[in-house]
């Protein structure tokens, strides 16, 4: 396998509508929900029960992402989200990106959940 092809195999993470990722929601386990916006963007709304830890912050707070759950990574637009998903799919993490972030979240007509609780 030449450079390119390691570069691109390792930088995919499966990526999930909004409509898949509210079914997962009412799963058992639950998935993790990791939200890695600032804390005014989460302050503005995010989904119920994810957790912030700003993308800057991941590599010194990954102690809070549990290894034995599903880890959906969230954020505005899904770029930040995806680097952080490709970040803990390194590590052995099982995650998945919201394909659109929270913007398509939004446009779905799924709900959001404002404040910092």
């Amino acid at each position: 396998m030449d450079l390119f092809s390691k570069f691109f195999k390792q930088s995919s993470v499966n990526q999930l509508e909004p409509d898949q990722l509210h079914s997962l929601l009412n799963q058992s386990p639950r998935p993790f929900l990791l939200d890695v916006r600032t804390a005014g963007e989460f302050k503005n709304g995010h989904i119920q029960g994810a957790v912030l830890i700003p993308l800057d912050e991941l590599t010194t707070r990954m102690g809070r992402i549990p290894k034995s759950r599903e880890i959906i990574c969230i954020c505005e637009s899904g770029s930040r989200s995806s680097m952080a998903a490709r970040q803990l799919s390194s590590l052995g993490y099982k995650v998945n990106n919201l394909r659109g972030g929270m913007n398509r979240w939004q446009r779905t007509g799924l709900q959001v959940k404002k404040g910092m609780a």
